[in-house]
């Protein structure tokens, strides 16, 4: 029996951590559909190149610094259970990888390719580990200072404030340090458009990553005898409230409608096994409008260049599932109870300083030495041709210059 329950849990986990590898080519989709098309094939590159550039430094460095296993012994040890432990490190790197990918959105169409790949080995190997080992295995101590203060820990179940918070952060820390793309901005306050480049391929993108979502919330069990149908339903209810709220919030605009659902399911994570669906339907809700208005905000009234909206859809719809998990995981508002308002207060607040700690010392150290920018002419051509020495559609390029 144990060795069938090994076996399960093997599969269990292979099965979530294949559903979240899926959602990587759902970043790269909807990257490559909100950025000019001269930029997207850049978008497909990075995203694959980030993850890969993540598995080795999570392996080496990330996964031991988060959970004290280390890889380097024999093959038969690594096999025991299944291979379980190795496994593990796979569905848990796809989380770590999701860090960059989120940060790529923010730094889009004027970002270097090579500095933002030493950046993802630095965030991946150091940054987000430590940040993980303290929310999800005991570091350091601060879960149980959480609960000898506040009656219980930070809980944060799949990662709205491990993961998306943290990643939204730093992407504004990036964001910040790189400036707004050329023309976006006029001195005299005119603000120049750059629409997306296919509604077709964003809307594929969120679809893509609303479907691996359900992997990422539901296998975060990590066992299949602790899987729970209140996680899927949870996160259903919520990539609906966030839809619709994002619909009547931003007046039918398809990036606001395709953006929603992905607002409601980050929001989503931190509670989903402990919010009654019906609180899931609002925290979706407040997510989906708080990315419309924030975004509006920052790219409008702030004039920060945050080409898919990272901060505002994982920094802080991230930070406010954090903080909802504390309110609608209370059984007087139909949750299970066992977690602490100001517990889920001060854990968000340790990610998001923890975010913006690392994501400067990252960023800064690489502006100050290797730069981070493309020059204008580069940017002027597009990351595509200077970068990649090949456009997204090379046929009708030829025939324009024929």
């Amino acid at each position: 029996m144990e060795t069938l329950k090994s076996g399960s849990d093997v599969l269990f986990l292979l099965l979530g951590a294949i559903l979240v590898l899926a959602m990587h080519a759902g970043f790269a989709f909807l990257e490559l559909g909100t950025v000019r098309a001269k930029n997207q094939v850049n978008a497909l590159v990075k995203i694959l190149s980030d993850f890969s550039v993540s598995t080795v430094a999570y392996f080496l460095i990330g996964y031991t610094i988060a959970y004290g296993v280390s890889f380097f012994t024999g093959a038969e040890a690594l096999a025991q259970k299944n291979g379980y432990e190795l496994v593990r490190f796979f569905f848990l790197l796809t989380f770590a990888g999701a860090v960059p990918a989120i940060v790529s959105g923010g730094i889009a169409e004027r970002a270097r390719f090579y500095p933002q790949l030493l950046a993802t080995l630095l965030l991946v190997a150091l940054v987000y580990p430590l940040f993980e080992g303290i929310a999800w295995n005991h570091r350091f101590g601060v879960q149980a200072w959480l609960e000898a203060h506040f009656g219980a820990e930070f809980h944060d179940f799949a990662g709205s404030v491990v993961v998306h918070a943290v990643g939204g952060w730093i992407g504004l820390v990036a964001v910040l340090l790189l400036g707004a793309r050329k023309g976006r901005y006029a001195k005299d306050g005119r603000i120049s458009a750059h629409p997306p480049s296919s509604i077709p391929f964003l809307a594929l993108g969120a679809w893509i990553l609303s479907v691996g979502w359900f992997g990422f919330n539901v296998m975060s069990a990590q066992s299949i005898d602790k899987v729970s149908g209140l996680v899927a339903v949870n996160s259903l209810m919520a990539m609906v409230g966030g839809t619709l709220a994002a619909l009547l919030a931003g007046r039918n605009d398809p990036g606001f409608v395709h953006n929603g659902p992905l607002a409601g399911l980050v929001a989503i994570c931190a509670g989903s096994d402990v919010v009654h669906p019906l609180g899931a339907l609002v925290v979706g809700a407040v997510a989906g409008a708080l990315f419309v208005y924030m975004f509006t905000v920052t790219q409008n009234r702030w004039k920060i260049d945050d080409v898919l909206g990272v901060w505002p859809l994982h920094g802080l719809c991230g930070a406010w599932g954090g903080i909802a998990c504390g309110i609608f995981g209370q059984k007087a508002l139909g949750g299970t109870g066992g977690v602490s308002f100001l517990a889920q207060l001060a854990g968000t607040a340790l990610g998001v300083a923890f975010a913006l700690a690392g994501g400067a010392i990252v960023y800064g150290a690489i502006k100050a030495t290797i730069g981070m920018r493309l020059d204008e002419e580069q940017e002027f051509n597009g990351a595509d041709l200077s970068i990649h020495k090949i456009s997204a559609t090379p046929e009708r390029e030829a025939g324009r210059t024929a």
